[in-house]
């Protein structure tokens, strides 16, 4: 059976100090979000309804306050002036329906209702993201799933009346309306109001659950269905994803000892490949050592036979004829000369040969011994950043409960497995452009 989908829509303020945070986050002012799945290279399609441009929000207040279009009369120095309303529903529900292209028509009319509860001229900015990845359903389907949902940052304003004091000079006029402000006041706005019940007793129903029945009401009514409102009074409209999310990351967690125990073996087995490389080398290199005196040997036998020509023949005896010098010492000298130079030639090209062989197969097991050294420090970093991210685990659990812990690790699973989808989406779209 499907799980069902729910609506949320819940409300945020802000003063004006506290803004700031919040709107970095909205218009993706930060450079890097590293305890997010935010992919910035997919930023580009996240949609704006609704923007003040250039200005920031505060910049944009003042000017509309420097204008008369809202007042801050009477408020105080930290009164919430900003509401950030936060419109969502489960991921799988943009999923199933063609993901960005149904996100961006669904927000579209969401912005329409944002407009109809602030008024279009009270819209700050209103912003679909589009660049956060779910990991938890990334991790379920195999492929990136993000996570569609809108910020709309809006000045709570509601109309004042402002009436004639007894200091009016005409006394007909005290007490009748003088004019009529744009007040900006979170607690007139989202009011609470009593109702009573079908037995007679009186009951307080919160702004923000009837903000739910007319959020969900009006995307009804736009032909967007297949989703129900969000339970009244409960944080369980989001239980079936959350069960799944939070079995994932148990399951994660649960690996960790394994991987831990595999990097341990891997680690053990590569060191002792590196000692094995080692040996091999120290021995290749003991043979080049051996080879070098034998070629020093044959340098010393070559420069005894390319000396000056005078110093190597005899002379020749007195009144001796040049036929028997040539028989008797000239030529048994020569064929000498000509038999060691040939063995001289084979036994350099034979050395030769050996000694460029054992320069390679020294080169090659000192390469792989460095390697070796590198994947062992690569592997043991892992180990104990995990090992680091297990112990970390199981001590938060112990001081707050695993419950607890568990549920908070929900919006960051979320925005995680966000993150890789939306880097595999905006490749896609590249290369669709680029076609």
């Amino acid at each position: 059976m499907r799980d069902k989908n729910y609506s949320a829509a819940r409300v945020e303020q802000h003063t004006k100090a506290s803004i700031g945070k919040s709107e970095r986050h909205i218009e993706r002012k930060n450079e890097s979000y590293e305890n997010m799945n935010v992919d910035l290279s997919r930023t580009p399609m996240n949609v704006h309804y609704q923007s003040c441009g250039d200005q920031t929000y505060n910049a944009h207040l003042d000017k509309l306050v420097e204008d008369g279009s809202v007042s801050l009369r009477g408020l105080k120095k930290d009164a919430k002036v900003f509401d950030e309303m936060i419109f969502d529903v489960n991921t799988a529900y943009f999923e199933e329906r063609g993901g960005y292209e149904y996100a961006c028509r669904f927000y579209g009319e969401v912005f329409r209702f944002a407009q109809k509860e602030y008024g279009p001229e009270n819209i700050v900015s209103a912003v679909m993201h589009a660049d956060e990845l779910n990991t938890a359903l990334t991790e379920q389907s195999g492929h990136p799933v993000y996570h569609y949902h809108m910020h709309v940052v809006a000045l709570p304003v509601v109309d004042k009346e402002i009436l004639w004091t007894k200091r009016c000079k005409d006394p007909e006029l005290v007490g009748t309306v003088k004019e009529v402000i744009h007040q900006i006041s979170h607690s007139k706005k989202w009011a609470s109001k009593k109702e009573t019940d079908e037995n007679g007793h009186t009951q307080i129903i919160k702004s923000y659950s009837l903000l739910q029945d007319r959020f969900f009401e009006h995307m009804r009514d736009a032909g967007f269905e297949d989703f129900e409102r969000g339970e009244r009074g409960s944080t369980a409209q989001h239980l079936s994803v959350t069960e799944f999310k939070v079995k994932k990351e148990t399951e994660r967690l649960d690996n960790l000892k394994t991987t831990a125990a595999f990097m341990e073996n891997s680690i053990r087995f590569l060191e002792g490949q590196t000692e094995e490389a080692q040996k091999k080398a120290d021995k290749a290199q003991a043979r080049v050592d051996k080879l070098v005196p034998k070629m020093e040997q044959i340098e010393d036998l070559a420069r005894k036979y390319t000396s000056d020509a005078d110093q190597v023949l005899p002379q020749p005896d007195v009144l001796e004829s040049a036929k028997s010098y040539r028989e008797k010492k000239a030529m048994p000298l020569y064929r000498k000369i000509i038999g060691v130079l040939r063995n001289l030639f084979s036994k350099y090209l034979t050395l030769k040969h050996d000694y460029e062989d054992l320069q390679r197969k020294y080169k090659r097991e000192i390469d792989s011994g460095n390697q070796m050294k590198k994947t062992i420090k690569r592997l043991n970093e892992e180990k104990d950043s995990q090992s680091g991210i297990v112990a970390k685990f199981y001590a938060l659990c112990r001081g707050y409960g695993e419950d607890y812990i568990e549920s908070q690790a929900m919006g960051i699973l979320e925005r995680e497995a966000m993150e890789r989808q939306q880097k595999e989406l905006a490749r896609q779209r590249y290369d669709r452009d680029a076609r």
